[in-house]
């Protein structure tokens, strides 16, 4: 009877968890299949009209359209301890965002939400939370655990595996923030790295248990602006849309 009751039991285990994954499947592409009427797009490679450096109006010469591509290349010499990262013009509270990026060698970078440009702030990363850009293999943020790698929300959840590109190659991102259901998504190369909460207790607990616990604005800010980072490196971005929930 044991046998059966515990063969039983593990039936409707597996059952469940194939019917989540289905339903998480089936809504990571209703995501992506929404008409193209209902995204507004960032970047095509058209102009930056969408974009301004953080507490900026304009964009530096250190953001340059490339093709179909905006790339971030770091300022000269004597110009580095200037940040320059840039968000959107418009503010965004649910939503979901689609993106290329393509890293360079050794390099870090990253997407943020919720940024606020309030003159006490002087970067994106004090208020917006992130999702890591990163080269996995020789940037030394890797090495300092798996919150800090391609695709994690940055040190709070680790993504679920390594589905990086090679240096070189364009990587898809699709990022949804939720605060009617509470819950966030990173979905990178197809494949579903993180989901968290997006407010709340468990959200609370989560900073707490991270470098930005006691930052004052950190993730505070339900409404606010999308923001592409300046970490030092180059980086490209390509194909950015937004569809607003």
């Amino acid at each position: 009877m044991k046998k059966v009751i515990v063969s039983i039991a593990f039936l409707i285990f597996f059952i469940s968890c194939k019917q989540e994954k289905k339903e998480t499947s089936e809504t990571v592409v209703d995501e992506m299949e929404m008409p193209e009427s209902e995204w507004e797009i960032l970047f095509d490679g058209t102009s930056l009209d969408k974009w301004k450096e953080f507490q900026n109006d304009a964009v530096g010469d250190v953001w340059k359209i490339d093709g179909d591509a905006l790339i971030y290349t770091p300022p000269s010499e004597g110009e580095e301890n200037k940040n320059h990262d840039l968000v959107t013009r418009d503010e965004y509270t649910d939503f979901v965002l689609s993106l290329d990026w393509k890293i360079s060698e050794a390099g870090n970078s990253g997407v943020f939400w919720g940024v606020n440009e309030d003159a006490k702030y002087s970067t994106g990363y004090q208020t917006g939370p992130e999702v890591q850009i990163l080269d996995n293999d020789k940037h030394p943020d890797a090495k300092a655990g798996t919150t800090h790698q391609a695709g994690a929300l940055y040190d709070m959840v680790s993504p679920a595996e390594d589905v990086t590109k090679p240096i070189g190659e364009w990587n898809t991102m699709v990022i949804t923030v939720n605060h009617k259901d509470n819950i966030g998504r990173v979905v990178l190369n197809d494949t579903e790295m993180v989901t968290f909460p997006v407010q709340g207790e468990e959200w609370d607990a989560m900073v707490a248990d991270s470098k930005f616990a006691g930052w004052e604005g950190f993730g505070k800010f339900t409404t606010g602006k999308i923001g592409l980072q300046d970490h030092g490196n180059v980086v490209a971005f390509r194909n950015i849309k937004i569809k607003r929930l």
